[in-house]
């Protein structure tokens, strides 16, 4: 296909999931349920955490805060995948693709940086737990929760403005079911060996190298203080504490290193969405799951939510009924 200039087309084509005819209704109604799924995940983690005095701890201020990054990232990328099978129209402008490729790049950052903070917490937690609520007090949380935000967002502003700098691409069709960098710098015939190795070194050294280089630190702290531990039970609450934090890090960091850190020549963008659909859809699914099932407080609030809405319900019908 010519090369074609952007002054000329003013969108791209998302191929999206597959291209089978018969499959677009499954796949609309299963990204559908993982959507749903997702959002009434988080959603109830968020709300417990506000609500329920028992989790206004650090731990779960923090989950929180994973839990709306988890839910903005799905967001982002699945109504996309949706309008999209319902309009027919496979079609994204310019800036929408930029601003998707950008919000994505920037919530999955925010999520590696949250992670980070949360290894940190959890450190404190179990390497001096008797100043654990004074060294982590509600300033210190909010500057920690805060910092990830906004250094996530920054982080990807210089890449994105690059990407959408581009003069000239081979094609307007991108093989993938939303705009992420691989995608789209594959279609792209303009030179993009400096902005490779650029985004290679920044994904690398702050992104996610410095973020996993200081979780590693805080679990060789963690595992240091686990095995100074005499009791093999109180070695087996300490881990307890961090395994399911330790389960959502390994997930997350597993995905991202496959689909991003390799030259963009060896990539093969069929494999890259299967793996793209697991971090944007299974992991934000998971990370409620992993924190609620394996969770004793997260489940009895469950159970105080649930009791509290029953008689609720049961005081409502009372008055009905002697009104």
């Amino acid at each position: 296909m010519e090369p074609s200039n952007n002054s000329m087309e003013t969108y791209f084509i998302i191929i999206g999931i597959s291209t089978i005819q018969k499959l677009q209704l499954p796949i609309f109604l299963l990204v559908l349920l993982i959507y749903l799924i997702t959002l009434g995940g988080n959603i109830t983690i968020v709300v417990l955490v506000t609500l329920d005095h028992h989790l206004h701890t650090p731990m779960y201020f923090f989950l929180g805060n994973l839990s709306v990054m988890d839910m903005s990232c799905s967001t982002v990328v699945l109504h996309k995948v949706l309008v999209a099978y319902l309009s027919g129209d496979r079609r994204v402008s310019f800036g929408s693709c930029f601003a998707q490729m950008y919000s994505f790049s920037a919530f999955t950052c925010d999520e590696l940086l949250i992670l980070t903070t949360m290894s940190y917490d959890r450190y404190v937690a179990i390497y001096n737990p008797l100043r654990y609520n004074q060294i982590m007090n509600n300033k210190v949380c909010s500057l920690l929760a805060s910092a990830s935000w906004v250094m996530g967002f920054i982080n990807m502003i210089s890449p994105t403005f690059e990407i959408s700098s581009f003069t000239c691409y081979t094609s307007m069709e991108a093989n993938h079911f939303f705009c992420d960098i691989m995608p789209i710098m594959k279609l792209t015939c303009n030179d993009t060996t400096i902005l490779q190795l650029y985004i290679f070194l920044q994904g690398l050294l702050f992104a996610t190298c410095t973020p996993f280089v200081l979780t590693f630190i805080s679990y060789a702290f963690i595992i240091r203080t686990i095995l100074r531990i005499r009791s093999s039970n109180g070695r087996r609450k300490a881990f307890y504490t961090c395994s399911s934090h330790l389960t959502v890090v390994s997930l997350l960091y597993g995905t991202l290193s496959y689909q991003y850190f390799r030259p963009i020549s060896s990539v093969r963008l069929g494999s890259n969405k299967l793996y793209s659909l697991f971090n944007t859809a299974a992991v934000p699914i998971l990370n409620p799951l992993i924190y609620s099932l394996k969770n004793k407080d997260v489940i009895a609030a469950i159970k105080r939510r649930l009791c509290w809405f029953r008689t609720s319900v049961e005081e409502g019908k009372n008055k009905k009924v002697a009104g």
